[in-house]
């Protein structure tokens, strides 16, 4: 079965930097579509940056310019690399993956991992 594995959450100061890497197995991950996506307490799940196939990408506005994310096919991992944080990037980070190639914020990812915490403090 499909398995993602998030790892690289942490606390950090405004301002600083983390590195998000998600493994995933049980897929042929070069025709996944990956994804980083983030809940904050109170907060719905919103999709912070989506990679596909053809590593075209999708970022939210609030993380344009701060994050990037990338895909390594070899390895079947997906990072986010998060620079210049700030206290509202607190959140669960969730990698997703999903067959479809479609990036923006309202499409469906089918397999989600377990997620790991991020906090920004201030």
């Amino acid at each position: 079965q499909v398995q993602l594995v998030e790892s690289g959450g942490g606390l950090v100061q405004a301002g600083g930097s983390l590195r998000l890497s998600c493994a995933a197995s049980g897929l042929t991950f070069g025709y996944y579509a990956m994804g980083w996506y983030r809940q904050a307490p109170g907060k719905e799940r919103e999709a912070v940056a989506l990679i596909n196939s053809a590593a075209s990408t999708y970022y939210a506005d609030s993380v344009k310019g701060r994050f990037t994310i990338s895909r390594d096919n070899a390895k079947k991992t997906v990072y986010l690399q998060m620079n210049s944080l700030k206290p509202e990037d607190t959140a669960v980070y969730y990698c997703a993956a999903n067959t479809g190639q479609r990036l923006g914020a309202q499409v469906a990812y089918k397999y989600w991992g377990q997620g790991t915490q991020v906090t920004v403090s201030s």
